[in-house]
C-alpha cells in the first residue's frame, strides 16, 4: 500500500497544484492562455510534476513565464507590422505541445526508462533552451532588429520573415538557452557540462528551424509553425544527448 501511495502522490500533488496556479492564471488581466491552453497547460504539468518532480516543473514553469514575457516586447509595434504572435501572444493547446511535446516525452521517458534517466533529464532541458532560444530570438528580433537577414542567403528582408535572423535576436536567443540552462543546473537536473550541451544544442536547433522556415515552410500547408516548432525541440534534445554521448567515448 505504501508503494502504491508513493507512486500516486506525485500526480496528485501535480493535479492540485496545477489546479490552483492555473486558476490565478485564468482571472489574470494579461490573459496568458486561451480556455483550450489552460486545459492543455494543465495536463503536461502533471506529466512533468509526476515523473520529474517540482525541479522539473520548474523549468518549465520558467519558460512559460519568460517566453510569454518576451513574447509582449513590443507588442504594439509587432502588431503594428503585422508580425506579432496570434491573439497577442496568449497560448492555445497547439502552441503548449509545439513547445512541450518533446519535453512531456523526455519526462515520460524517465518514468518508463530509469536506466536512460540523466540523458532524458538532459534532452528534456534541451529541449526547453531551445524553446526558449527560439522564442527569445524571434520576438527580440522583430521588436529590436536593426538587420535582418534570410538565413540560406544572407541576403536583407523585412522583419517577421520566415528564416529571417537578427544580431539582436540571436544574442537574445543565446541569452535565453543559458538562463535556462542555469537553472536546470542550479536545481541539479543537469551537471556543469550540461548546461554547455544545451546551449550548443539549443543554437544549432534554432538555426536549423531559420533554415527549415526559409527553404520548407511556405510549401507545406502542414509545417505550421507548431509543427516547426515540435522539429525544433526535437532537434535540441537529439543534439544534446548526441553531444554527451559522444564526449563521453572521448
Amino acid at each position: 500500500m505504501s508503494t502504491l501511495l508513493e507512486s500516486v502522490n506525485p500526480w496528485l500533488v501535480g493535479l492540485g497544484l496545477n489546479t490552483f496556479l492555473l486558476s490565478i492564471v485564468a482571472i489574470a488581466p494579461k490573459k496568458l492562455l486561451t480556455p483550450g491552453g489552460l486545459f492543455h497547460a494543465g495536463l503536461l504539468g502533471v506529466i512533468i510534476w509526476g515523473t520529474l518532480g517540482w525541479q522539473g516543473y520548474l523549468v518549465v514553469v520558467f519558460y512559460f513565464l519568460v517566453g510569454s514575457g518576451v513574447t509582449r516586447i513590443g507588442m504594439a509595434q509587432k502588431e503594428a507590422a503585422g508580425i506579432a504572435e496570434k491573439r497577442s501572444g496568449a497560448r492555445g493547446p497547439e502552441n503548449v505541445w509545439g513547445s512541450a511535446l518533446v519535453a512531456a516525452l523526455c519526462a515520460l521517458g524517465v518514468w518508463f526508462l530509469p536506466d536512460l534517466r540523466s540523458l532524458l533529464i538532459l534532452g528534456y532541458v534541451a529541449s526547453f533552451s531551445t524553446k526558449l532560444s527560439d522564442t527569445t530570438a524571434s520576438e527580440v528580433g522583430k521588436a529590436y532588429g536593426q538587420r535582418t537577414f534570410l538565413i540560406t542567403t544572407l541576403q536583407p528582408v523585412p522583419r517577421g520573415t520566415e528564416g529571417a535572423v537578427s544580431l539582436e535576436g540571436t544574442l537574445a536567443g543565446v541569452v535565453g538557452s543559458i538562463a535556462i540552462a542555469l537553472l536546470a543546473w542550479g536545481i541539479n537536473l543537469i551537471d556543469l557540462w550540461g548546461i554547455v550541451w544545451c546551449v550548443l544544442a539549443a543554437f544549432i536547433a534554432t538555426n536549423l528551424e531559420s533554415v527549415i522556415g526559409a527553404t520548407l515552410q511556405s510549401k507545406y500547408t502542414w509545417l505550421t509553425n507548431e509543427v516547426v516548432n515540435i522539429f525544433n525541440t526535437l532537434i535540441g534534445a537529439i543534439a544534446a544527448i548526441s553531444i554527451a554521448l559522444i564526449w563521453k567515448t572521448l
